[in-house]
Parts: structure tokens; sequence; C-alpha cells
């Protein structure tokens, strides 16, 4: 999925990506009304092949959620 499509809901939104302790990242793909997680891989337990963990923060989330309007 191309970069363009995406819109970062979380951390310096004009800034760069994963400086300054503002990981993970939440953004929105306007074309599939889906959610896409950047983040540190969690290991906890497997997921089937071609999936993934990501742990995220809760005040992460509260930031995407007042970023989207909710």
């Amino acid at each position: 999925m191309p970069r363009e499509q995406l819109t970062r809901l979380t951390g310096k939104l004009n800034g760069p990506n994963c400086d300054d302790d503002d990981c993970p990242n939440l953004y929105r793909h306007e074309g599939r009304g889906s959610i896409v997680v950047q983040g540190d891989l969690y290991e906890g337990f497997a997921v089937p092949d071609g999936e993934g963990l990501v742990e995220i923060p809760e005040h992460i989330l509260r930031e995407a959620i007042h970023a989207l309007g909710w």
C-alpha cells in the first residue's frame, strides 16, 4: 500500500518518522477505511503467517481517536 494513501493520526504529524520517542504511530487508509499500525513487534505468542502483533500504549489510541473526532 503506497504511503501517500495514509494519513498519520499520532506523533508529530509533519515530522520525521519514529524519532524523539513518538512511536508507535497509527495511520488511516482513506481508500480502505482501515487503520495501519507502525511500531515494535510484540512476540508474546505466535500468530499465523502473514500476520503480526504490535503493542500500542493506551495514550496512543486516545490520540488517534481524538484526531479522528470520534
